[in-house]
């Protein structure tokens, strides 16, 4: 038998506070720690099978009841005369309980808001002008003990009283100074009693000063993401730029222009969510598994929601929040998905597609035409196997989204979608001032199951090898080693999608990279030489994530300056504590696929 984590296993499985732990663990200090483990894992088990007793069985539940919430909106600016102005808002993390279904008994969530009382699962939708600073105070009021079980095995902000949930937020696709990035060691915990090593602010400042879209912010806690954002901690923020986006005539306004958040959850009976307590490898980490699949799919903090809609144009953001779910969504009645944007970037041209892929936290900002329906119903529809994309094909649960109830009435549609979007410079592969490597590398245990997962062969806390320089751009190929589609982010930067190239004779490269750990002399140009995947033409824009095919090389253009301005940042980039890539589903990025990124000057 392996060497075990006593010490967090206790504490986990006896479910004890960290002050209860301590007191406790000299009672088993003469006692066999074998007999222990053994007598762990049978609580263990019994608690997993009282578990699956207590499990909701979602096909009880009625799809299409509930309707889709309009999440609240701050605006992140105030107007002085007709002037806008920098805003300081106070946002705050809550426990409070939150009702996913209408037949689900009230839910205990984590949840950002404005009170306790405002505060919402997804969040408010924070609605900034371009140029226009927005300040952040994020505030901790959350319990001394998480409401879902972590693992103190894997990397994990730990505080030194052992007490209090650390958090700290993340604007996803946004570019701001190091400071404000929600650097994974810049956590807090409640009235910021404590902080993390690399903690250094109460208030973010947000300057906007990017190009206009969709974004949307989350916790982003050492070995703690996947479980704050289960518990609730997501919201969507809109950069919006009147003076260049007015002109497109896109459907706008709080009825036709919504954010729709997607993500799924599993619940018991009580309403509390669902996440199974014990680890795919128990003796190694007692409570990490590396995905996390619900057996739910909420939309705007509803189960299945419905929406009714007039027979004219909507706007969509739909956001994939889920840990490690891909969607591949569609419509049941054929209506067709008209892509405006991707990610937090303008397309140049709009682009038609029956179905869109999404991986967790990637952006499709759509238009979608009611007018053109046949019919006065409409499902959103998902056929994502899970794990994406060889795993289980999808069933009636998890392969519905939503619900659109079309008005019969005719009307005169105002909205438009332009032949031509907004001109971003195209990607210049002679301005590349550096090609790298990236490596994507899953390892396993002796029963083959995953222990962790590392970019290029390395942990966090290793030094940056990613160090590129503030205004230019660089080549990434990034070589996936894997099984899983890894879904890649990268803070502070947009790239584009040049080509994928499937490896040949990959599993040779494959053992040679895990012995050296090194493209170039395991002969990459000699492997990179299979069949070509199309990039979809949706996706040649500029983004923050994409899908890393397995047993492909995907090649990347990655620019470290502003696209719509085409100059370097408004501010300094080169502070620390840096910036981070990471992939993004959750279970992965927490255990520890994630590496820093410095730039410099």
């Amino acid at each position: 038998m392996k060497a075990f984590p006593f010490k967090a296993y206790l504490s986990l499985s006896l479910s004890l506070t960290h002050t209860q732990y301590s007191r406790f663990l000299p009672l088993f200090s003469l006692v066999s720690m074998r007999r222990i483990l053994l007598f762990l894992l049978l609580l263990a088990h019994l608690g997993e099978l009282g578990a699956e007793d207590r499990l909701l069985n979602p096909s009880k539940l009625e799809m299409f009841v509930d309707e889709l919430p309009d999440m609240p909106k701050i605006q992140g600016f105030r107007m002085l005369n007709t002037s806008p102005k920098p805003k300081s808002l106070m946002i705050g993390m809550f426990k409070k309980k939150w009702k996913f279904h209408r037949d689900l008994p009230p839910t205990p969530v984590f949840a950002y808001g404005a009170s306790r009382r405002g505060a919402t699962v997804p969040g408010p939708t924070i609605e900034a002008l371009q140029g226009i600073d927005t300040y952040v105070t994020w505030k901790n009021f959350l319990p001394s003990k998480h409401i879902l079980p972590w693992d103190p095995t894997i990397p994990t902000a730990i505080p030194a009283t052992k007490t209090g949930i650390p958090t700290v937020v993340h604007l996803h696709g946004g570019m701001h100074e190091p400071a404000n990035d929600g650097n994974a060691n810049s956590w807090f915990t409640a009235g910021f009693k404590e902080k993390g090593p690399d903690w250094s602010k109460r208030t973010y400042r947000y300057n906007n000063n990017q190009q206009p879209g969709s974004l949307w912010y989350h916790d982003h806690a050492m070995g703690l993401t996947r479980v704050n954002l289960l518990a609730g901690l997501i919201g969507a923020y809109v950069i919006r730029y009147p003076e260049v986006e007015g002109p497109l005539e896109l459907p706008h306004g709080e009825e036709f222009d919504r954010p729709l958040i997607v993500f799924d959850r599993s619940f018991r009976k009580d309403g509390s969510i669902y996440m199974n307590s014990t680890g795919n490898n128990p003796s190694i980490h007692p409570q990490w598994q590396p995905e996390y699949f619900g057996d739910l799919i909420i939309v705007n903090g509803k189960a299945w929601p419905k929406m009714t809609v007039r027979r004219r144009k909507y706007r969509l953001r739909i956001i994939n929040a889920s840990n490690a779910r891909f969607f591949r969504l569609f419509f049941t009645n054929g209506l067709e998905f008209i892509h405006v944007a991707s990610d937090s970037t303008y397309l140049v041209e709009p682009v038609v597609t029956n179905e869109t892929l999404l991986a967790p936290s990637e952006i499709a900002d759509v238009v979608v035409d009611f007018s053109k329906s046949k019919t006065d119903e409409a499902v959103l529809a998902n056929d994502a196997p899970y794990p994406y994309p060889s795993g289980d094909p999808v069933n009636e649960l998890n392969g519905r989204v939503m619900k659109f109830t079309i008005k019969k009435e005719r009307e005169v549609d105002t909205w438009r979608v332009p032949d031509k979007l907004i001109q971003y410079p195209s990607p210049d592969l002679s301005s590349a001032t550096q090609t790298r490597y990236i490596a994507m590398y899953e390892y396993t245990s002796d029963t083959d199951e995953p222990t962790h997962l590392y970019i290029n062969g390395k942990p966090y806390e290793a030094p940056a090898t990613e160090t590129p320089k503030a205004g230019t751009s660089e080549i990434w190929n990034v070589i996936n080693l894997t099984e899983d589609n890894h879904p890649m982010h990268i803070h502070l930067a947009v790239f584009t999608v040049l080509d994928q190239t499937e490896l040949v004779k990959a599993e040779e490269f494959k053992a040679c990279m895990s012995k050296m750990n090194d493209a170039i002399k395991c002969q990459i140009s000699k492997h990179a030489r299979g069949k070509k995947l199309r990039v979809a033409a949706h996706e040649k824009g500029w983004k923050n994530v994409y899908k890393m095919t397995p047993g492909y090389v995907t090649r990347i253009l990655v620019r470290f300056s502003y696209i719509h301005s085409n100059t370097s940042y408004s501010f300094d980039p080169t502070g620390m504590p840096g910036y981070v890539y990471h992939c993004h589903i959750l279970d992965h990025e927490d255990n520890a696929m994630m590496r820093p990124l410095v730039v410099m000057k």
